[in-house]
C-alpha cells in the first residue's frame, strides 16, 4: 500500500519533506507617509497599520530592518490635491522627503535598506483617479509623462526601486526611457503588471484618501474574469523593461500567479492587499480565526504558487511570529 502519511508522522519529518518555505527577506512592508509631525495615526479599517509623519519613520524603519524584512514601499498622502496630481512629482512631497530622510538615517548607521517608491497619481489627484482626465475618461497618453516625472523625482531623492501602479498602457516603457535618459540606468522598475479592478482595495483607499470622485477604475484596471489578458499584461511589462512583475491582489488570483511563474523568468511579486489584510484582522478580532495560523497559511500559499516577493501589511507581525517560533 502507498502510505504518503509516513512523511507526516512527526514535526521533524514534516519539516524534512516540506516543499515550500517562507522567508522574511522576501517580504516588503507598505508604508503610508504624510506631511508634518505627530508620529503616527492608525488607519481605522486596517488595525495595526498607520499613517506615519516624518518623526515616526525612524522608529518604524528600525523595526522593519531589525525584523529582517527586505524593505518598505512608500505611498504618499499630500497636503493638497489637484487635477494633475502634481504632488506625485513634487520634490518636497511626502515620499521624496521620506526617502531622503531614511537614506541619510541608514547611511549614518552604515546600513543598507530597500526603499521602493510607488508611482501613481491617485493619492494626489482631486478626482482620485490614476491619471489626468480628458472628456470624461482618464487620458492614458497625457498621463505617461507625469508618471515618468514622478519616477524621476523618486530616483533623484534616492529611491532604490520605482513601482508604477496605474495600469496605464506604456507606463513602464515611459518610466524606463525617462530613467535611462537621466542616467538612472541601474534603477529597477517593478511593474504592477496584472492589477485587477478589485473590491479588496477598499481599506487602502481609506488610508490614502484615494477613492475615485466619479465613476470607477474598471476602464484601466483589469477585469477579474480575465486570466489570458493578465498574461498579455505581464508580457507587455516585461517587454517594456520591467525588472520585476506583479500580480495584484494576491489571494483571489493565485491561479494567475502560478501561470505567471511558468511563463516568465523575471522575479514575480504579489501584493497581499488591504482588504485581504483587513478581513483576516476582523475575523481574528471576532474570535473566528486564529490569526497567526491563518496568516502563515496565506503566506505559504503565495510562495507555493510561485511568488518570489510578497508585499504585505502582515510583514512585521509575521516576522515576529516566525522569530518567536509561533508559526
Amino acid at each position: 500500500m502507498i502510505r504518503l502519511r509516513r512523511l507526516r508522522a512527526s514535526a521533524a519529518l514534516r519539516e524534512l519533506a516540506a516543499e515550500t518555505h517562507t522567508d522574511v527577506k522576501k517580504l516588503i512592508y507598505p508604508v503610508f507617509v504624510t506631511f508634518g509631525e505627530g508620529g503616527r495615526q492608525e488607519v481605522p479599517s486596517m488595525p495595526g497599520v498607520y499613517r506615519y509623519a516624518a518623526d515616526g519613520l525612524a522608529s518604524l524603519a528600525e523595526e522593519v530592518f531589525a525584523a529582517g524584512i527586505a524593505g518598505i514601499m512608500l505611498f504618499g498622502i499630500p497636503e493638497h490635491k489637484d487635477e494633475a496630481g502634481s504632488g506625485a512629482y513634487d520634490r518636497e512631497g511626502p515620499v521624496p522627503r521620506a526617502i531622503r530622510f531614511l537614506k541619510q538615517y541608514f547611511a549614518e548607521k552604515g546600513r543598507s535598506f530597500l526603499l521602493i517608491a510607488d508611482i501613481c497619481l491617485c493619492e494626489y489627484t482631486s478626482h482620485g483617479h490614476c491619471g489626468v482626465t480628458g472628456e470624461g475618461s482618464i487620458d492614458n497618453d497625457r498621463s505617461l509623462p507625469l508618471y515618468a516625472k514622478a519616477a524621476l523625482t523618486a530616483a533623484e531623492a534616492g529611491a532604490d526601486m520605482v513601482a508604477p501602479s496605474s495600469m496605464a498602457d506604456g507606463a513602464v516603457g515611459a518610466i524606463r526611457a525617462a530613467l535611462d535618459g537621466a542616467g538612472y540606468t541601474s534603477l529597477p522598475v517593478m511593474g504592477y503588471s496584472a492589477k485587477f479592478a478589485s473590491a479588496f482595495y477598499g481599506p487602502f483607499r481609506d488610508a490614502a484618501d484615494s477613492s475615485p470622485q466619479f465613476g470607477d477604475r474598471k476602464g484601466y484596471q483589469m477585469d477579474p474574469r480575465n486570466g489570458r489578458e493578465a498574461m498579455l499584461e505581464l508580457d507587455a511589462d516585461e517587454k517594456e523593461g520591467a525588472d520585476i512583475l506583479m500580480v495584484k491582489p494576491a489571494l483571489a488570483y493565485l491561479d494567475l500567479v502560478s501561470r505567471a511563474r511558468a511563463r516568465t523568468c523575471r522575479p514575480l511579486a504579489v501584493y497581499n492587499v488591504s482588504g485581504e489584510y483587513a478581513m483576516v484582522k476582523a475575523a481574528a478580532q471576532a474570535g473566528w480565526l486564529d490569526e497567526k495560523k491563518t496568516v502563515a497559511e496565506i503566506m505559504t500559499a503565495f510562495f507555493r504558487a510561485g511568488a518570489d516577493i510578497v508585499i504585505t501589511y502582515h510583514a512585521l507581525d509575521y516576522a515576529a511570529w516566525l522569530r518567536e517560533g509561533e508559526v
